[in-house]
């Protein structure tokens, strides 16, 4: 359960934040950028360029009851109200004017049970406790106040509302009293996993002026600890008494804090919001001439010379908030002159891409395809030829054009045959690249078998090579209408028949 505590305290004591202070840095003079406020009035935030105090010490003492245990301080079973003694110092520092973290230490004595121990036991079955403890935490501070203040309250900023919570290490020892006197009966040192604690709550502060405010605040401790109120061990006939496994008590303290620092103000009672509308009251109120493009616009492109950052913008060009010529497609040739406003190219293109001759391309292409691999005898295109078909697809989606692919055969073989399987293996090939997203209207396919072939049937199988091949060739649009996709038509498929089978005979 402690450590469950440590998580869900961890999350709430220490989020992550920055200093977020106003600055009085004078400009120098440069643009703004993407790490400032958006000002050119900004400066690196330094001590020296600080407005408000952010650090703080805190005291206070107060009272600690057991709330939540086996042996209680509030109505416990002789309806006594038994009341032990708190302090607490801490050291706080301000984040932002609506956060901050305290480093706190807190020392007290909680009494509990059915009597004082400080008093006999009244009979036999009465039993008394107290605990003494020592505990360092670290807090978290919101500042409700400023974080939830209305943009148009003008009143008087004199009270703030605040809540804490966070863990920290607490070391404790345990006293149980009887009829039979007063023993230790639980002892916990700091800094280890079983001493971690968890608080929270809420405090109202006053500002009594520029150094001192007055606190009250109510905490509540959780101590994940079902023997901090001296029940002894965690399974004896006291702490069976109830279910719960962790001894909580709140504590109600009234403390004031001592503001440091060489400013007027502390940045916990900065009211950001009722600055800003000041501000915006007393401009409002004030009459001013404001000269507008001071030094003019000498390229008249409608950013002043003030803060444009080219003063020879061509005539008619559009410009960005800066005075700078838009160039969409960042190829170094503004929109104004560039043919190709969303595609780059380069300057002596008027801004568009250069495109390769189609029939070169035809060529990279054929090249490309060169020693495609088919099964034996079929149109099937081998898988080692993937990487050659990629690289004529991206060369085609690169570059455009209509392209007609040609199959050939060597002179070996059933002249009818070949023209067959040349035509079938072009539209094979057609096939694949528009599988690897060529548009259907630019590719088609036929077949010229061994008509074309220039190697003997009597040369080797090596030396054939060459005639088995497919060729590329760029089609004209005037052309491309009249060639078919492909120049041959499926053979149908055939349905199979069953046989009736007969009847065994009998043996």
């Amino acid at each position: 359960m402690k450590f469950n505590l440590a998580i869900a305290a961890l999350a709430l004591a220490i989020p992550t934040a920055i200093y977020a202070q106003d600055s009085i840095a004078v400009s120098n003079g440069t643009y703004p950028n993407t790490f400032s406020s958006g000002s050119a009035n900004v400066s690196p935030f330094t001590n020296q360029s600080k407005r408000f105090n952010d650090w703080s010490i805190s005291v206070g003492a107060g009272v600690p009851l057991l709330q939540s245990a086996d042996l209680t301080s509030i109505k416990n079973g002789n309806g006594k109200n038994l009341f032990g003694y708190s302090a607490y110092v801490s050291i706080d520092k301000a984040i932002t004017h609506a956060f901050g973290i305290n480093l706190q230490y807190d020392r007290g004595e909680t009494r509990q049970g059915w009597f004082n121990t400080k008093d006999a036991a009244p009979d036999a079955t009465a039993v008394g406790a107290r605990t003494q403890y020592d505990a360092i935490s670290i807090l978290g501070d919101v500042n409700f106040s400023n974080l939830l203040r209305r943009v148009d309250n003008h009143s008087t900023y004199r009270w703030a509302l605040h809540g804490y919570a966070g863990i920290g290490t607490i070391a404790y020892r345990a006293y149980q009293k009887d009829s039979k006197g007063q023993r230790l009966m639980t002892e916990v040192k700091p800094f280890k996993l079983g001493s971690m604690f968890m608080q929270a709550g809420a405090g109202l502060k006053f500002k009594v002026n520029r150094r001192i405010d007055l606190e009250g605040r109510l905490m509540y401790v959780v101590t994940g600890d079902d023997e901090f109120d001296g029940g002894g061990d965690a399974y004896s006939a006291i702490n069976k008494r109830s279910e719960q496994i962790s001894d909580n008590f709140f504590n109600a303290t009234l403390g004031l804090s001592i503001k440091l620092g060489k400013h007027d103000s502390h940045l916990m009672w900065h009211d950001p919001l009722q600055e800003i509308y000041y501000k915006l009251d007393v401009l409002a109120n004030k009459k001013q001439d404001i000269e507008v493009c001071k030094k003019g616009d000498a390229d008249n492109d409608g950013v002043c010379d003030d803060w444009d950052r080219q003063l020879d913008t061509p005539a008619g060009a559009r410009v960005d908030g800066a005075g700078v010529a838009l160039d969409t497609d960042l190829d170094g040739v503004i929109d104004l002159y560039d043919k190709c406003v969303t595609v780059p190219g380069p300057v002596e293109n008027n801004g568009c891409p250069i495109k390769k001759d189609n029939n070169q391309t035809a060529v990279e292409v054929e090249k490309s395809l060169k020693d495609i691999y088919f099964n034996f005898n079929k149109a099937t295109i081998r898988p080692e030829s993937n990487s050659k078909l990629d690289l004529a697809a991206s060369i085609i989606k690169e570059n455009g054009g209509n392209y007609l692919l040609t199959g050939h055969t060597d002179s070996k073989g059933n002249a009818a045959y070949n023209l067959r399987l040349s035509k079938e293996r072009a539209a094979a090939v057609v096939g694949a690249l528009e599988n690897r997203g060529i548009s259907q209207n630019v590719l088609k396919s036929k077949g010229v078998g061994s008509a074309e072939a220039t190697i003997p049937a009597s040369a080797s199988d090596a030396e054939r090579l060459a005639d088995r091949k497919v060729t590329v060739k760029f089609i004209e649009a005037s052309e491309w209408n009249s060639i078919q996709k492909k120049d041959y038509e499926d053979a149908p498929v055939k349905k199979s028949v069953k046989k009736a089978t007969g009847k065994k005979k009998k043996k």
